[in-house]
């Protein structure tokens, strides 16, 4: 087993199927630990999935009204054209989030397939036809009709909707400015896009509701508000344009100048400066205030003066148009003055509506908060009403002093909520250091003297005892001490009952009970303690139990656990001593010196 390698050395040679073995355990540990990465991984993602779900819809709903930034104007040839960067930024978030969708919908369904093939399976009748889990044409019928039932055809069919790529494919397909001619087919479908996005996120949020905090969905709410500024600000920007397009076609037809094309991307050669010229004359946008514009653009003068739909840094362009949105929308359109025309007149009425609607859900929502807010507080008030009732009979019954007494409310009413029960571990788990050991001096000193082997002690004596006492509460039928199991406490019961038994006894003159007062373990735990070396402060040899003590009710009291009766007397082994005996000493060891003294002088 040995081979020699060098004259100062000696190295074992191991066999290569040792090497074997190790590499097989090492490959092993590996695939183990990867395949539990691997199996963790899905659950850690799924159990985000809402969350993920949600900020999903929240970025899909804030992309879309983008869209209608797209077209811009040029009022020096007076054409019409588009944003190619915010185009492809748009394409690119709305192609992302609807990858998301697709994902999202696609593990919908794998889940819902999954669990009805797992329950399918489980079937008795099948489990014994088909223990390798093939369906045959029945089965798979039934396993059709059971995914069906649970499926949400309801959620696929929306999800669907909205995922549908005709806007990408509108913008994409097209040249340029060329879009517009079927910007009534695009705007359609993000409009009827929109709703279902809405849904799906609201949808979303409801999931994630009980999970989150107050100001989360306060957060939320407010969001709603920002979103629907954020939407109204984009429909103007873009029916400001629409409008003026408008205006162009009327002048057009009206001069009777030929085609009416204003798209920027084409040949301008036949457009010359008298036609500009009577555009400029037909749709002023800047008309002094003593006269009278030929043509009304309403709601949209703003927006066309300023020359926010011209070819601007788009932030400009962006926030001009959603502080419109909010703004309007917080003083529910009031202060818009509208032309004739029949969809500006709609599109007020919608701000009007929204801003309404937005306000109602809130108040409701406030209201509902209130509601929940006071239902709570009342049963707050009833509980902690009874909570208060339970201590002051608990200190009743244990007979505390005012001061006491004073005390223990006074905590109460800090961290009653941290009270669960009332009893002597709960209540003493909120006092205060000071308050904790006069509690533990008053309910413990006379159980202390009653205990034979202690009466003697002094009252600095017992003290120190007292303070490694612990509270402690046992629940009706429990056992505190079974017979022939080690016996490592000192129990001092100050409310409750317990039996004491044998086992093996066939009397019922063998049992006896101990009450409020009582004590159990003394006798065998002071000998023991007594009796082992002051320097070992091991809890070995412990006496062994010879009965059984049980419950007889809920048991409340304090226990002296073995080690510490053991540091207390390896510590402080004076105390034990007889003190009748340590003063006669004393007297003796005087008198003895005196007389010495006395002899010396002499």
């Amino acid at each position: 087993m040995f081979s020699y390698r060098d004259s100062s050395l000696w190295i074992p040679s191991i066999p290569s199927s040792v090497f074997e073995v190790v590499r097989e355990l090492s490959a092993s540990q590996r695939e183990k630990k990867k395949k539990t990465v691997t199996q963790r991984l899905p659950a850690i993602l799924f159990s985000s999935r809402t969350v993920i779900l949600t900020i999903l819809c929240v970025i899909a709903v804030t992309v879309d009204p983008l869209f209608f930034y797209l077209p811009i104007i040029d009022e020096n040839k007076k054409c019409i054209g588009m944003d190619t960067k915010l185009r492809n930024v748009a394409l690119i978030f709305r192609s992302v989030t609807d990858i998301g969708f697709i994902m999202h919908s696609i593990h919908k369904i794998h889940e819902a397939v999954r669990k009805t093939r797992k329950d399918l399976l489980n079937l008795p009748k099948i489990q014994k036809k088909k223990p390798d889990g093939i369906l045959n044409r029945d089965e798979r019928s039934k396993f059709a009709k059971a995914l069906a039932r649970k499926l949400s055809w309801h959620s696929i069919v929306i999800d669907f909707f909205a995922v549908l790529p005709i806007p990408q494919v509108l913008i994409v397909a097209v040249k340029s400015s060329r879009y517009l001619d079927q910007r009534t087919i695009s705007n359609f479908f993000l409009l009827a896009q929109y709703l279902p996005r809405i849904y799906r996120m609201r949808r979303s949020y409801i999931k994630l509701r009980p999970s989150v905090g107050m100001w989360i969905e306060g957060s939320f709410l407010f969001f709603l508000y920002l979103l629907a500024g954020h939407a109204l600000g984009a429909f103007w920007y873009y029916f400001s344009i629409q409008q003026e397009l408008s205006c162009w076609y009327g002048a057009c037809k009206v001069h009777g100048t030929g085609g009416c094309h204003f798209y920027c991307d084409e040949q301008m050669t036949s457009r010359n400066t008298t036609f500009i010229n009577s555009l400029d004359k037909f749709c002023p946008v800047d008309v002094p205030t003593n006269e009278t514009a030929a043509f009304n653009f309403g709601i949209f003068i703003d927006s066309l003066k300023n020359g926010n739909t011209g070819s601007i840094h788009f932030a400009k362009k962006f926030f001009y148009s959603f502080w419109w949105g909010l703004r309007n929308l917080s003083n529910y359109g009031t202060n818009l003055e509208t032309s004739t025309y029949v969809w500006e007149n709609c599109f007020a009425i919608l701000i009007s509506s929204i801003g309404m609607l937005l306000f109602l859900y809130l108040i409701g929502k406030v209201q509902t908060f209130i509601s929940m807010k006071t239902a709570k507080l009342e049963e707050t008030k009833k509980w902690a009403k009874l909570k208060n009732y339970d201590v002051q009979m608990w200190m009743k019954r244990h007979c505390l002093d005012t001061n006491m007494r004073k005390d223990i409310e006074e905590n109460i009413i800090q961290k009653w909520e941290h009270i669960q029960d009332v009893d002597i571990k709960n209540l003493y788990s909120i006092l205060p250091a000071k308050s904790k050991q006069s509690l533990k001096h008053f309910l413990c000193m006379d159980l202390l003297r009653k205990v034979p082997k202690l009466k003697n002690l002094k009252h600095k004596a017992l003290t120190l005892i007292c303070g490694y006492l612990k509270p402690v509460v046992y629940q009706d039928n429990s056992f505190i001490f079974q017979r022939g199991e080690p016996l490592d406490r000192i129990l001092f019961i100050t409310e409750g009952m317990v039996w004491t038994y044998d086992a093996s006894a066939t009397s019922s003159t063998d049992s006896c009970t101990s009450h409020k007062g009582g004590f159990y373990g003394d006798d065998q735990l002071l000998s023991w303690a007594t009796a082992s070396d002051k320097n070992d402060h091991s809890c070995g040899n412990l006496p062994i139990s010879n009965e059984n003590v049980k419950c007889h009710g809920k048991l409340e009291g304090f226990v002296l656990m073995a080690k510490d009766l053991k540091t207390v007397v390896s510590n402080e082994h004076w105390v034990f001593r007889n003190s009748d005996v340590i003063e006669k000493a004393a007297v003796r060891s005087i008198q003895n010196a005196y007389l010495r003294f006395k002899d010396r002088q002499r």
